[in-house]
């Protein structure tokens, strides 16, 4: 059966398992990898989905047949690959995992050493024409393979050295880990009871995902976790997604805190480390995000969606921290990488010495109003963003991603999605009023 070329993603490769993603694919996809890369030596984790452990050892087996060892760190997160990237003597690494998709997919991540992204532009393209053309050159010899399963606690004393035990207040928190692999960061915070009081949901693996989807993004995912917080009277509530590179925070008072103002009050905190450092937000953020940054001494740029980009202009740029709209958040700490359980610790942190609650720290981020994104089926975007170019051409455009038009009191882009045939809407408007006029004008043009 030929390989499903649209498994390959700008910024990695996903499907539903077995029929787009499956042992062939992703055995040719790890003999793949290696005739592109030349890498000697491939760390591998993996995640909990149902598929994982057979996708794991087919891709294992196209390594080693092309000739490079493999080093098993066994279940992990996505961050924890990453940071095994950057201290492990090896020249790629790779997480088998669909994310936050739902259970019934599954695929991978890449990167080379030090979590340098394998993507759209850095080498994706030329692995998926090996893969999908599956003839490989005869190897060398056959690569070995080994186990280092006490990697783990080196990574996990990794985070936790970033708490802060100088505090007297013993903070509640409400962690909802969705059965999937942000499970194997609660060691940190098991640890750290004495000075929080952990309190845990769904913290059993579950490659089913039976209680939700482990997805914060969606708003319906959190449910429980804003019940418990309030129930418990906690401090904040913190959500992770399917391989943990993503996390959402509730306040005490239950409500969502959209996931670029932690952006901004994480900036804000690396700031006092490197002054005047340039931070890159999407470009989906709120403008007052940029503004934030900018009151605490930082420099902003804009970068596109998805982490093999955002982390490649992050090294271009020499970016000190970069955060997306969608809850990834990119620190040194990781080699440029996503590290969710430091954006917790930071902003466990972050209540803690300034003594305020979670609900008054993002007040001077509340200034303006964001429709959150929108997606519509299209069938042909190139003319939904000529029209758009059009009808707002006496905006200021920019085309970084998609079609971006600023006027002095709202903003817009739209871009289509890298991973379903959807466009993406995001708006932003200084009255709630203006959002709601020119989300619906849009919307008409986009659908139209």
């Amino acid at each position: 059966m030929p390989i499903n070329p649209s498994i390959f993603k700008a910024y990695d490769i996903r499907g539903i398992y077995p029929d787009d993603i499956n042992e062939k694919a992703v055995y040719n996809i790890g003999r793949a990898v290696i005739c592109y890369t030349k890498a000697d030596n491939v760390v591998i984790g993996k995640d909990c989905r149902l598929s994982s452990d057979r996708l794991e050892e087919k891709m294992i087996q196209g390594i080693i047949d092309q000739g490079a060892d493999v080093i098993k760190i066994g279940m992990a997160t996505t961050p924890m690959v990453y940071y095994a990237s950057g201290t492990l003597a090896v020249d790629v690494g790779v997480i088998i995992t669909a994310s936050h998709n739902p259970a019934e997919y599954n695929g991978m991540k890449l990167c080379l050493k030090q979590a340098i992204p394998i993507g759209e532009g850095s080498g994706m393209e030329e692995i998926k024409a090996l893969a999908v053309n599956g003839v490989f050159p005869k190897a060398d010899k056959q690569g070995a393979v080994s186990e280092n399963f006490n990697f783990k606690r080196q990574y996990l004393d990794h985070i936790k050295r970033f708490f802060n035990v100088n505090t007297d207040k013993k903070l509640k928190i409400v962690f909802d880990f969705a059965n999937a692999m942000a499970i194997i960061d609660k060691k940190v915070f098991d640890e750290l009871q004495d000075f929080i009081e952990p309190i845990y949901l769904y913290d059993k693996f579950d490659g089913r995902f039976p209680n939700h989807e482990a997805n914060p993004l969606k708003a319906q995912t959190l449910e429980e976790l804003q019940k418990k917080v309030l129930g418990t009277g906690a401090d904040l509530g913190i959500a992770f997604d399917g391989d943990a590179d993503r996390v959402g925070f509730i306040d005490e008072k239950g409500e969502i805190i959209p996931m670029d103002f932690i952006t901004g009050m994480i900036a804000k905190e690396i700031l006092k480390k490197h002054p005047g450092g340039l931070v890159l937000i999407d470009l989906r953020s709120s403008n007052a995000v940029k503004e934030y940054i900018e009151n605490a001494g930082g420099r902003v740029d804009l970068c596109r969606v998805g982490h093999s980009l955002i982390k490649k202009q992050m090294r271009a740029e020499g970016a000190v921290f970069a955060g997306e709209l969608s809850g990834h958040y990119y620190f040194d700490e990781n080699y440029k990488a996503e590290l969710s359980s430091l954006a917790a610790i930071m902003i466990m942190n972050l209540i803690n010495e300034s003594g305020k609650k979670l609900s008054e720290l993002t007040k001077d981020l509340k200034k303006y109003f964001h429709s959150g994104e929108i997606n519509s089926e299209v069938t042909d975007k190139t003319a939904v963003f000529v029209k758009l170019k059009e009808k707002y051409q006496n905006g200021r455009l920019n085309e970084l991603d998609g079609v971006r038009i600023d006027f002095d009191d709202w903003w817009f882009n739209v871009r289509a999605s890298n991973t379903e045939p959807k466009i993406r809407l995001n708006l932003e408007a200084h009255t709630k009023e203006l959002m709601k006029e020119k989300k619906d004008e849009i919307l008409k043009i986009i659908r139209n």
